[in-house]
This record gives structure tokens, sequence and C-alpha cells, in this order.
């Protein structure tokens, strides 16, 4: 163990974990109030980009972002990204600079303030146990995508259990072909450096978000929806290096 890492764990429980509970809080009661008065707009989602980081910088999180100039801000999408830790939020939320909705789990919608605020702010809750549920969120989620709205989906569905990338689900791959749009591979790495599954401390360092080019859906017949799928697990594969 490194010396000063003591001396970090304090400075977590004593100041950053409580910055943490309190910008929550904070943000979710902005969000809740501004999300109504200014729907799908930037400054209903300002409260939540400084938030994610104003968290990062707290905890001495670095992030670096490369590939903006691959996507265009007039265009919806739907962004596709690994998932490893808690971070992958807080990165994607503050550096990816688009209005989009997230596709989360529903367990999410019961954490106090948090949930109710992504309800409000028109997040998508999806449940992965109950299938015609989990269609009609699938289709909330396609009437968001509006005026270069986006979705963003972990399509493994939960968080990886050893860093790698695991087997992804189909929704989003179905939702991107029927409408036509584009699908938009993302890479998170470091994430799971900073905060490992089943650990509460979480690690100084960086964390890197690789937005890979576009993946033209409407090459793909409905059939081939696995084709689209593969291709775009090996795409964000490719930026750990698996």
């Amino acid at each position: 163990m490194k010396f000063w890492y003591p001396f970090y764990f304090l400075y977590m429980c004593v100041v950053a974990v409580p910055l943490l509970i309190v910008s929550t809080i904070i943000t979710s009661v902005l969000t809740l109030i501004l999300s109504p008065l200014f729907p799908n707009n930037r400054i209903s989602y300002t409260p939540a980009i400084i938030w994610a980081k104003f968290v990062c910088y707290v905890f001495l999180v670095r992030v670096k972002i490369n590939g903006l100039d691959n996507i265009s801000n007039k265009q919806s999408y739907i962004f596709t990204s690994n998932h490893q830790s808690m971070f992958d939020i807080l990165v994607v939320y503050g550096w990816l600079p688009f209005i989009f909705k997230w596709v989360m789990k529903m367990e999410l919608r019961k954490i106090p303030f948090l949930g109710a605020a992504c309800a409000s702010a028109g997040h998508i809750f999806i449940d992965r146990s109950n299938p015609i549920a989990a269609k009609k969120s699938m289709t909330n989620a396609s009437m968001q995508l509006i005026n270069g709205n986006s979705v963003v989906i972990f399509p493994e569905g939960t968080r990886t259990k050893t860093g790698k990338v695991g087997k992804f689900k189909r929704g989003a791959f179905l939702l991107a072909m029927e409408l036509k749009l584009p699908i938009v591979p993302i890479t998170l790495s470091g994430s799971y450096d900073r905060l490992p599954p089943n650990s509460i401390f979480i690690k100084p360092g960086k964390i890197t978000m690789q937005i890979h080019p576009p993946i033209d859906s409407t090459r793909y017949k409905m059939e081939e929806s696995s084709v689209l799928l593969r291709q775009t697990q090996e795409i964000v594969k490719s930026g750990l290096n698996q």
C-alpha cells in the first residue's frame, strides 16, 4: 500500500464523501425544479454536468476525452458504452456535450433524491426482469430522440466484475435499427481501477473516454442485429486492447 493511502482514505471519509452527498442532494433538487420548466434544455442539464465534474474533482479523478470530432451535436445518436464502475455515469454526464437520456436499470429509481431527479429529467428506467415493461421502456426511449437528443445505454446491462467487456444485450441495436439512427461506440477505461467491484475505496487517477466513429445502422437488416451488436462490441473492446 502506498504511504499516502491512509491520508487519502481519511480525506475521502471526512471531506469527499460528505461533499458527494450534499452535492447530489442539491443537484437533484435543482434538476427536479428546472426539468419541468426547461425540458430537454441545456439549462436543466447544467446542474448535473457541474455535479459530475465536481465529484470527479473532489475524488481526484482526471478525465480525458478523445474522438469528439467524430460526432455532431445536430444529430441524434444511440451511444453504447462499456460499464466499469459508478464513475462511468459521472464521466459521460460531465464530458459528453449532448442532451441525452439514460436507459438505466429500474433499481436506480429507488435511490433517494437521485432517482426522482432522473425521472424528472426524462431518463428511462428499464425493468429487465419484465420483457413487456422493458419493451415499453425502449419505446419511451425512442420518443426522446428528437431535435438532436440522444440516448446513452450500457448494453452489458450491469457493471463488469473483471474489467473486461461483458456480453451485450440487443435492445440498443434493435432501437437504432428501428429508428435508423447511428450507433456510437464508447470505450471507457480507467474507471474500473478507480472503483473496483465490492470496494469502497476510490483510487485517484485518470479515466479516458474514447468516442469511436458512428456506425450506420441502416446498412443492416433487422435479422442482422446480432452482426451490428458484435461489430459494436469489438470496437468498444478495441479501446481496451482486449
